[in-house]
């Protein structure tokens, strides 16, 4: 039954506006992130390392935050409008796996994101005039911001599954985005829900994670993952969300 859910929420998304942000949205935090390099080049001298801490300044607490935040919020619009949750409810499935098909469908979105991330770094660096191989760990700080973003797709999907406004959530995200700047500088980003994407991508990296720090990074993420899932299938199975 999740597979049919998840293919009925995939037909959902097609022709969807949602795609405008997956595809614009990342590339003005790019253009910025390459402009302040460009500009403060004699300090940064860590090449890739220095440029991806100018992309993951604005990606991280800014645009990918509220890009998370449409894609919740959109996703459960399409329930909270035309009465589309009697018919969800009256499916013959357990409520979790209503709740846990958005959970995928929204954490292959932030997971294809990352991977547009990525390109367009890549291709900053080349029109920056990079020379250095790309940095090996590029791919580890994908999958751990996509990991991390999955925490915040949690909290963003039970968030605008009780609130019906669309913007009001994506709010929130970009509310959640800035707090967990304010997080990662205080020393607890590791925990804090909302810094755990930019934790994991090393943005601005003072904060780098150990290879004997990841372990404990992939845990706190799984249990806020499910801590939030439960919440929210929780709320599916007790509230009238008609």
């Amino acid at each position: 039954m999740l597979l049919k859910i998840l293919y009925t929420d995939q037909i959902k998304l097609k022709r969807s506006p949602m795609w405008l942000a997956f595809l614009f949205m990342p590339i003005i935090p790019a253009l910025l992130g390459t402009l302040n390099y460009s500009a403060n080049i004699e300090i940064l001298q860590n090449e890739w390392y220095s440029l991806w801490t100018q992309h993951t300044l604005f990606t991280c607490y800014f645009f990918l935050p509220i890009m998370i935040g449409v894609y919740c919020a959109y996703l459960m619009r399409l329930e909270h409008g035309s009465q589309n949750w009697n018919k969800m409810l009256s499916m013959p499935a357990a409520r979790y796996q209503i709740f846990l098909s958005k959970l995928i469908i929204a954490s292959t979105l932030v997971f294809l994101s990352e991977i547009w991330i990525a390109v367009l770094f890549i291709l900053s660096g080349k029109i920056a005039g990079l020379t250095a191989p790309v940095p090996q760990e590029l791919p580890m700080w994908i999958l751990c911001g996509t990991l991390g973003g999955m925490v915040t797709v949690s909290i963003q999907l039970l968030l605008s599954l009780i609130i019906k406004s669309f913007a009001l959530p994506v709010g929130i995200a970009l509310a959640g985005g800035l707090s967990g700047l304010v997080a990662l500088v205080k020393g607890f980003g590791h925990i804090w829900p909302y810094s755990l994407m930019a934790y994991g991508m090393k943005a601005n990296a003072p904060q780098e994670i150990s290879s004997n720090g990841y372990s404990g990074f992939v845990l706190t993420c799984i249990l806020y993952i499910i801590a939030f899932t439960a919440f929210g299938s929780l709320w599916l199975s007790r509230k009238d969300v008609s």
